[in-house]
């Protein structure tokens, strides 16, 4: 959708929502349509090929508004994220389908994915704990439960430990920044032999620092012996797991609890839409579930209706899923995989320009759309480049520490990005490095002189 197009829908949208204001008295209160409605009026899985705004729009009056407003929300939610599992292919397990024990959620950001797997985690726990030991109390078992994650994990895993009050280490890392299955089983290993109980795990698939990813193969495993949750957060990468050749990195999926990544990240969906997945939803709304009378409705006991205010921390929501559903339908399946596969070959583009400059170095694998690189040197002179970059506000870079190391990283992110685009970032980059270590050699070769 170009400008002009934009332009001339958005003119329609404001019309739609005019009339429909004016003449809303002329509507019901409320809609009688009965749950799963919405399934059979819509396809089983997203479209290959883009679709029209004309062939979208025409639906949300024959399809959405019968359903207005929850049970519409709510259903088309619930077909969404059985399309986008469909997409990635998920196991069966974490798709909703008809009579399916799994499904999925949006929630608002990857954060509360893994903050409310692990408040759902810490609950199975405990009740399974005092089941086998009724002598202990829940302040008891509280103590001694233990979170894990990578030392490579988004903070916000460590966040989440602090809201649910529980302790969390980290796990090594290998020489890929990766989690193997050995250096979990070894810090298992000690803990329980100190009379802790692990719990949960969170898995990372694309790290913030460097896209690397843990060992699901070799982890989930461990995690089903020893009855750990282990929840998959796949913020970033897990837009890619859309194009067959990058599937194969969500292997091990199938050993998992819980699994979440971001649309709005790398899908082309605005702000706010995490889809998260779970293989039984009954281990969320065992944990959340409360039923005051003011929030009671006369399906909630049929089974026929998913409550998502038993699957996330607010009552409220919003209709994140009309969105997605937009961008899926007007994208297609094969739009959205080329946008992936095309920030990709961009990231390689950056990758080649940076190798070809034997002033710098290539710190992790490329393998989506992040190269992390730096000048060969200290991390002062690193530090002073990522400033000067940053201030001449032509790009914008965002570094890391990989180990004991100060790392640029390069990421891919705009829609409208192109092969110039990358090329003026590589040039612009290279004659600020040029112009840096030319005043560092000056400052260098003075100090010396002093």
């Amino acid at each position: 959708m170009d400008a002009a197009e934009f332009r001339k829908r958005g003119k329609e949208m404001v019309d739609y929502i005019a009339d429909y204001l004016e003449k809303i008295d002329e509507r019901q209160v409320f809609p009688d349509v009965e749950p799963g409605y919405l399934r059979p009026l819509i396809a089983d899985c997203a479209p290959q090929n883009p679709e029209t705004f004309e062939d979208v729009f025409k639906d949300i009056e024959k399809i959405i508004m019968p359903g207005a407003a929850s049970p519409a929300c709510t259903e088309l939610e619930t077909v969404m994220l059985d399309w986008l599992g469909k997409m990635i292919n998920l196991p069966e397990e974490f798709l909703a389908g008809k009579d399916g024990h799994g499904g999925g959620v949006i929630q608002g950001s990857a954060s509360e994915a893994t903050l409310i797997s692990l408040l759902a985690a810490r609950t199975k726990t405990i009740r399974r704990v005092q089941s086998e030991k009724p002598e202990l109390t829940e302040a008891d078992i509280m103590g001694r439960l233990v979170a894990y994650a990578s030392d490579q994990a988004h903070s916000s895993v460590e966040r989440a430990a602090l809201i649910g009050g529980v302790k969390i280490k980290n796990v090594s890392s290998d020489d890929t920044f990766s989690v193997c299955g050995s250096a979990l089983k070894k810090v298992l290993d000690e803990d329980k032999a100190s009379g802790l109980i692990p719990f949960f795990f969170c898995a990372t698939l694309g790290t913030t620092p460097c896209c690397s990813f843990d060992k699901l193969l070799e982890l989930g495993p461990i995690c089903n012996k020893e009855n750990i949750w282990m929840h998959i957060d796949a913020a970033y990468a897990g837009s890619a797991f859309i194009c067959p050749e990058f599937r194969h990195l969500l292997n091990g999926v199938e050993f998992a609890d819980s699994f979440n990544f971001n649309p709005h990240k790398w899908l082309l969906v605005n702000f706010d839409c995490s889809a998260m997945w779970v293989k039984k939803r009954s281990d969320l709304t065992g944990a959340f579930k409360l039923e005051p009378l003011y929030l009671q409705h006369h399906h909630q006991e049929s089974g026929l209706v998913t409550d998502y205010r038993h699957w996330q921390i607010p009552l409220g929501r919003r209709f994140r899923s009309l969105k997605l559903w937009f961008v899926l339908r007007m994208y297609g399946v094969t739009g959205l995989q080329e946008h992936i596969r095309k920030h990709v070959r961009l990231s390689h583009q950056f990758e080649h320009l940076v190798r070809q400059d034997e002033r710098f170095e290539i710190c992790a694998e490329v393998i989506l759309g992040l190269v992390c690189f730096r000048l060969k040197g200290s991390n002062e002179l690193n530090e002073a480049l990522l400033k000067s970059i940053n201030a001449a506000k032509k790009i914008h870079l965002v570094p890391c520490h990989l180990r004991e190391k100060f790392v640029l990283r390069f990421a891919i992110c705009s829609r409208t990005v192109e092969s110039t685009h990358i090329k003026f970032a590589w040039q612009h980059i290279s004659q600020l490095a040029t112009d840096l270590l030319k005043t560092w050699e000056q400052n260098h070769h003075q100090q010396k002189q002093q």
